[in-house]
């Protein structure tokens, strides 16, 4: 309280109001406290909000996640536990026979082997061709700018089904310059005499990544003019001023900042190349059956007894069910821990690629 000149009557100002008001709540207790929140209008009001969002989201992450826990608790059990109508999520002899017959006759490893290199060979080159075709495209202005777009574009719409046949005919009976050269010949049929076969080879995945026509590979570029539309003209022509070359600005300065986004597409390039199925079945047919192998019933199950093969082997069905559920999370699962280790850079190269916000 403060004195006038005038008067004695005592002025209230603001700030001994909130010391009193402070010095009154530093005297109740935390009952008090709390009986005299709920009496205001708006405590009663926002926790019924809170809890109906406690309740909604809870409902939803249980939709979600229980299709992930019943297969992760169906592959612990055995076929006896799949059959008994009391067992709902917790097998009562738990196993993990599955996984061992998956591994040992199925092949998994062989199978895992060989989806991880082909996924990280491709999805390296799409990576370093996707930086440079959008840096291209996006800070240099030349005549043709905007076809190249438009073809990049075009290759994301077209059906890589209108595409397989020809494909698979292109690099089952391989020639380079055959179109220019003598009598239609390519250049391998003139020097050896005969057409090279690529299939059941990576090298198909590795010329189209090189040309910017793998899988989803126009997506990426997409991605990366976006990105790269939205760095700042200023840095280039500064370095130009320094003296820098085209190539050492682009290495030097470019790209560090673009890392985040980089990341970004070599996680798309090695998830989509990691599931695909379609590419895999025109350029891999041998390799692919072995990969696909992991979702089989292995052998040492192909005899279930026959207290499965009651009601139209429906018992069995659903035991094989078990079985392909258990491989296509033993194929995911190594995507899964690739995301919990990356996901921070993922948000930040969709974030700043321009397709959000």
């Amino acid at each position: 309280m403060e004195m006038t000149n005038n008067s004695s009557t005592p002025v209230i100002t603001k700030e001994t109001k909130n010391k009193l008001s402070v010095d009154y709540e530093g005297k109740l207790t935390v009952k008090e406290r709390l009986l005299r929140k709920l009496k205001e209008s708006n405590t009663w009001i926002k926790a019924g909000v809170n809890v109906l969002r406690f309740i909604l989201m809870l409902g939803i992450s249980f939709v979600i996640i229980y299709p992930f826990i019943a297969r992760i608790a169906g592959s612990f059990m055995t076929y006896e536990d799949v059959i008994d109508s009391t067992v709902a999520i917790i097998p009562k002899n738990p196993t993990i026979e599955i996984y061992k017959a998956i591994i040992a006759e199925n092949h998994y490893f062989e199978a895992l082997l060989n989806t991880v290199l082909l996924s990280l060979i491709v999805a390296i080159i799409q990576t370093i061709i996707s930086c440079c075709i959008g840096y291209g495209v996006a800070k240099f202005k030349f005549k043709g700018n905007k076809i190249v777009m438009a073809l990049v574009i075009f290759t994301m719409i077209v059906p890589h089904n209108a595409l397989s046949l020809s494909m698979k005919m292109h690099f089952a009976q391989f020639d380079i310059f055959n179109v220019i050269t003598w009598g239609n010949k390519g250049l391998f049929q003139l020097i050896l005499g005969h057409t090279l076969s690529l299939t059941n080879t990576f090298v198909p995945y590795i010329i189209m990544s090189i040309g910017g026509l793998a899988f989803k590979n126009g997506l990426y570029i997409y991605l990366m003019r976006q990105f790269f539309k939205g760095v700042p003209d200023e840095l280039e022509e500064s370095a130009y001023v320094d003296g820098s070359g085209v190539f050492r600005t682009f290495f030097q300065i470019i790209l560090p900042l673009s890392v985040p986004m980089m990341i970004t597409i070599f996680l798309f390039a090695f998830s989509w190349q990691w599931t695909d199925e379609f590419y895999a079945s025109v350029f891999l047919p041998a390799k692919f059956g072995s990969a696909n192998k992991v979702y089989m019933m292995p052998d040492v199950y192909q005899n279930i007894p026959n207290i499965l093969a009651k009601d139209n082997m429906a018992g069995s069905n659903i035991y094989y069910n078990v079985i392909q559920n258990t491989g296509g999370m033993m194929i995911i699962m190594p995507l899964i821990i690739l995301y919990l280790f990356c996901q921070k850079y993922l948000v930040q190269g969709i974030e700043r690629s321009g397709l959000v916000g």
